[in-house]
């Protein structure tokens, strides 16, 4: 994927769910991994045409994992002109070795997006944006449905009430085949993610369990998508859209 389609994907998103208004100052959640370095760099160049004048922070919420480096994100971002800052926190040590969690995703989720709200806060940002693709939104649709017996996935923008914060999600309507194509022909290292449960998680058995339905059944991540645009879903319904 080039630059021209993905700018094209993201202007899409923010435009259709008015993302971005007129001196946002947008903290973007950078885990180094390919999605969030895709946005970064999305948003930095549509901050170049974008008729609405925005600014941008890049953070790394740190989960103290042994062994983690941001140098590769840190010369990155300087060579974006993007300021960057790193948060460094004890959330894997508080999950694996004093909760001892077996399922620890959800409640690792929570803290990191805790800890990027703080971060972005006293950073006098406004905005945080989250780099969830269209997988993403497939996926957590059907986590919710399988989990938690309800019919939900995140909104493509959402308020905290309590730190006045909106997240947005502009690379919803990406693929993350394209995602990562894009990084591949951009020769962008991403940074492995230190997780000790990487690849094993429920939302690995669900992208798994959606691939194998998708040989079945003929544009199926198309038609689900689509059906949540349509649905009641908080957040997600608008009439100026079409199918």
């Amino acid at each position: 994927m080039k630059l021209q389609r993905l700018l094209s994907y993201v202007r899409r998103a923010v435009d259709d769910y008015n993302m971005i208004e007129e001196n946002d100052k947008i903290a973007v959640g950078v885990s180094g991994g390919k999605d969030s370095l895709c946005l970064l760099i999305a948003l930095k160049n549509l901050q170049r045409f974008y008729p609405k004048h925005f600014e941008l922070e890049a953070i790394t919420v740190s989960l103290g994992f042994p062994g983690a480096k941001y140098d590769d994100i840190r010369d990155f971002c300087k060579e974006l002109g993007v300021n960057y800052t790193v948060i460094d926190t004890q959330i894997g040590e508080l999950i694996f070795e004093e909760r001892k969690e077996k399922s620890p995703c959800s409640l690792c989720a929570k803290m990191r997006k805790g800890a990027l709200n703080t971060a972005a806060e006293e950073l006098s940002c406004n905005k945080v944006a989250l780099g969830h693709n269209k997988d993403d939104v497939i996926e957590t649709f059907f986590m919710s449905l399988f989990y938690e017996g309800r019919i939900n996935c995140f909104s493509p923008v959402s308020y905290l009430d309590r730190m006045k914060l909106y997240s947005i999600r502009p690379l919803m309507y990406v693929p993350e085949y394209e995602v990562k194509s894009f990084i591949k022909k951009s020769g962008i290292n991403i940074v492995k993610n230190p997780c000790p449960v990487d690849g094993e998680t429920k939302r690995q058995e669900t992208k798994e369990l959606l691939l194998e339905l998708s040989k079945k059944y003929n544009n199926l991540p198309e038609k689900v998508f689509g059906a949540i645009k349509r649905s009641d879903i908080k957040g997600w319904k608008n009439n100026n859209l079409g199918d």
